[in-house]
């Protein structure tokens, strides 16, 4: 018999907002990304094994940044 287990990480896009970008100085879409990883067994995701962080992509130079509380709350 054979056991297939891991990890999964998954990115889910939770919300997207015309910011400025802190890296380029643009006025570009900020996309918001929450990323999580969940124990997987048989290719099923089963339960997280590490909170979830949130990340900031710029849609013009493309960078990702962790998010602050700011960013999650505005």
């Amino acid at each position: 018999m054979f056991l297939i287990f891991g990890l999964r990480t998954r990115d889910n896009v939770v919300s997207r907002r015309p910011m400025v970008c802190e890296v380029c100085g643009v006025h570009a879409v900020q996309s918001l990304v929450r990323r999580s990883t969940k124990f997987s067994l048989f290719f099923i995701p089963l339960f997280p094994v590490k909170p979830s962080t949130y990340y900031l992509e710029c849609g013009h130079c493309g960078t990702i940044r962790r998010a602050d509380r700011r960013a999650l709350v505005a």
